[in-house]
């Protein structure tokens, strides 16, 4: 018995429902395309990478660079992040940024972009960042000025603020150091109110940036050493002003479940002192609604006394 032509559905199709068809598969292929985009975004505290007094196999050192071990333990550490943007806190003059750059290729890791930003009121420990993608915009803001004690200051480290493009639209990234708990006013111990007014200044300054948080092109992160914890003034600052909702700063933990970031050795302490934060407009971007500490080498406690904190994003969304 002879069976029936099966008829095909592409002649059965008028014209015109054919090129419907066609388009919206065109379209859902663009779409697959913005939500396969992934970028791994990191931060990470080099622990005085820079010439600086410290113990070196029980004696004290001036002005010492960092020992060769801590830089080989700290390549290690970022060559597994294998993150394409990495903010860094605590590296001393363009010169060691070069190096470190050099010495990461030769490991086998490549960030042919980097910019970084010297802060006068701080010309030791600079911010940096490195990347496998362009910048589209570098904005270095040195003059933050804010009300402290009795004087006008600076935010010490200033603020370094990076675009890069995506499919999704501009990224921006606003990396920041604030300042540390060290202090020489008694009216602020632990520098807790010199945070809290940096803090201020750099939240006021994304608000001239992005005016409205919430809007849907406003995708940033805030991101690097805060020297204090979510509870404290200065998150709590640049998360919310008024009713006006800035940035999220993202959960996190190791691959134990642990939560620090920083071993504080002067107390004896451990504490989640590293943060990234995200507008709004990011949030559903965020794999797993989180960041990971890292912790999967035991170089980490070798290379700094920081841990790194990595974010994947899905951009798209």
């Amino acid at each position: 018995m002879l069976s029936r032509p099966r008829t095909r559905l592409r002649l059965c199709l008028p014209l015109p429902l054919r090129l419907a068809v066609l388009f919206f598969s065109l379209s859902a292929l663009q779409t697959f395309s913005l939500f396969a985009e992934t970028l791994t975004i990191a931060t990470y505290n080099l622990s005085n990478y820079l010439p600086t007094d410290r113990v070196v196999r029980g004696v004290f050192q001036k002005n010492y660079p960092k020992p060769e071990p801590e830089k080989t333990a700290l390549r290690t550490v970022i060559k597994a992040l294998n993150a394409d943007i990495l903010a860094i806190q605590e590296i001393g003059p363009r010169a060691l940024l070069d190096e470190l750059i050099r010495d990461l290729k030769r490991d086998g890791i490549d960030y042919p972009y980097a910019d970084m930003l010297e802060s006068p009121a701080d010309p030791e420990r600079h911010t940096a960042v490195l990347s496998r993608r362009p910048f589209t915009k570098v904005n270095k803001h040195t003059d933050l000025a804010f009300k402290y004690l009795d004087a006008t200051e600076t935010v010490k480290r200033g603020l370094l603020e990076v675009h890069v493009a995506t499919d999704a639209g501009d990224l921006a990234l606003f990396i920041v150091h604030l300042k540390s708990r060290l202090t020489d006013r008694p009216e602020d111990p632990e520098s807790a109110i010199r945070r809290a007014a940096e803090a201020t200044a750099i939240r006021n300054q994304i608000l001239k940036i992005y005016p409205t948080p919430t809007a849907r092109d406003a995708r940033f992160l805030i991101l690097g050493d805060f020297n204090d914890t979510t509870a404290n003034r200065p998150l709590r600052a640049l998360e919310q002003r008024g009713k006006i909702q800035i940035a999220t700063p993202l959960p996190g933990a190791d691959s134990r479940g642990e939560v620090w970031t920083d071993f504080y050795a002067k107390q004896d302490t451990y504490s989640r002192i590293d943060h990234i934060l995200v507008s709004p407009a990011l949030k559903r971007a965020v794999q797993n609604n989180a960041v990971t500490i890292y912790d999967d080498s035991p170089n980490v406690l070798t290379a700094s006394d920081h841990r790194p904190v990595l974010v994947r994003l899905t951009l798209g969304k």
